[in-house]
């Protein structure tokens, strides 16, 4: 017994689908000749996935787990799981979009630190190139002064001008010495000037190169700024759809806390309902024995060790839930699942387990139409059991019916979850497992 209706899971479903299928196309049309979009909604459709399988598979187990409960807080709590589901995985986009940003950050901040070397060389190179050319301009109007004065005869142009105009043997030495310093600080001055002409040729090439990858780097700089930009974007995506995901996990969240008593509420009720139904099964019991004890009868009965068959028209026999305790997802602690759920669809067959006569076919609230039958006795012990959720019943109280009998078809009501049968066996009144006791 279980909350959500098949018509609002099936309309929900398809909701779902057409929402996917729309968000898909709309990305492939965006995204067509742009690939960081197009990675963009990749992420994006990687969550939006994760999120509706989550919430799909959340949606068919909280079916039967979250027995007797609305239909709006199933779906809550399958959506809840589903946006749980994908915050991990948007998590780790965002974390990916980060370290892809902080790369590109990186490698952008490198070529800046080159340009700064290259326009520093730049400077460098140009300023070398202009000292040099002070140089050689100051070195060039040194050369001609020094040839406008050995052309007034100034600087002692010659040593046979030395020896000609020399007065005596010193001024001779004087005079020589004089002509040759001429000649070498001219010579000097030649060759340096030819020194400073030749570095300056390479400078200027070297100057060339350093413009050329100037250039180069701005607009690898440019580049890598505007991938990073692309980056930033995609990243600030990522940590944008993140939040919004938590924030509606809160809402959730908070919705479910809302309905908690709610739910209490009802499960409450259910409970009473199962007391009401062991209070019944109880008083069915003490009539049967003292009846057998008046007869003076022994409570012999079946010894089989499996005394059902299948009671569904699916062949082999499907379980959809066990019988046993179970965590309820939402209130935290343990319940009963008093019975085993199989599987048959919307007016389905159902027969009767095993042979017996029916203690009452009518409508019990949270198991819908249900049918009783009375095994008598299994091993010396009262054995009973129940068919829940039926659309429609054929048989009446105190008919007898063997076993494999059709007792009615298969349906959502009570609070089903969707066409299937709640079976339950009863030994002396308390519910046991059925599983074991169906031959398969």
């Amino acid at each position: 017994m279980s909350g959500i209706a098949p018509r609002a899971r099936h309309r929900a479903a398809a909701q779902l689908a057409g929402l996917l299928v729309t968000v898909v196309a709309a990305a492939l049309a965006l995204t067509a000749g742009n690939p960081a979009l197009a990675d963009e909604w990749d992420d994006r459709r990687n969550v939006a996935q994760e999120r509706a399988d989550a919430a799909a598979a959340a949606a068919e187990r909280l079916q039967e787990e979250l027995e007797g409960a609305e239909t709006a807080l199933i779906a809550a709590a399958a959506e809840l799981e589903g946006i749980n589901a994908a915050i991990p995985v948007a998590e780790q986009q965002l974390a990916a979009a980060e370290a892809e940003l902080a790369r590109l950050t990186r490698e952008a901040e490198m070529i800046a630190q080159r340009l700064t070397d290259a326009e520093a060389e730049e400077r460098r190179v140009t300023e070398q190139i202009a000292a040099d050319e002070q140089r050689a301009e100051d070195i060039q109007v040194a050369i001609g002064r020094m040839a406008r004065e050995a052309y007034r005869g100034d600087m002692g142009a010659s040593s046979l001008s030395a020896v000609l105009d020399a007065e005596s043997t010193d001024d001779f030495v004087t005079q020589s010495e004089m002509a040759q310093t001429a000649m070498r600080t001219q010579t000097q001055a030649l060759r340096e000037l030819e020194q400073i002409t030749a570095a300056n040729r390479n400078r200027q090439l070297r100057l060339e190169a350093v413009r050329a990858e100037i250039a180069d780097l701005k607009a690898e700089a440019d580049a890598k700024v505007a991938e990073a930009e692309v980056a930033r974007q995609a990243a600030q995506a990522q940590r944008d759809e993140l939040e919004a995901l938590r924030e509606e996990a809160e809402q959730k969240q908070a919705y479910i806390e809302s309905q908690r008593a709610s739910l209490e509420a009802q499960l409450a009720e259910a409970d009473q309902q199962a007391a009401q139904l062991a209070a019944d099964l109880a008083e069915v019991i003490r009539q049967q024995e003292e009846a057998r004890r008046a007869a003076g009868k022994n409570p012999i009965g079946s010894n089989a060790n499996q005394p059902f068959v299948n009671p569904t028209s699916i062949n082999p026999i499907y379980k959809t839930s066990d019988y046993g305790n179970r965590l309820h997802p939402i209130l935290g602690y343990y319940r009963l699942h008093a019975g085993t759920d199989l599987r048959t669809y919307c007016n389905n067959e159902i027969y009767a387990g095993a042979a017996g006569q029916v203690q009452w076919a009518r409508s019990r609230s949270g198991y819908g139409n249900q049918v009783m039958i009375n095994h008598g006795y299994w091993k010396g012990n009262s054995l009973m059991s129940s068919y829940n959720h039926l659309s429609s019943m054929v048989v009446g109280a105190g008919q007898n019916v063997a076993q494999g009998q059709l007792i009615g078809y298969s349906g959502n009501t009570g609070t089903s979850a969707g066409c299937h049968l709640h079976f339950e066996v009863y030994v002396n009144g308390a519910t046991v497992d059925p599983w074991p006791l169906i031959a398969k």
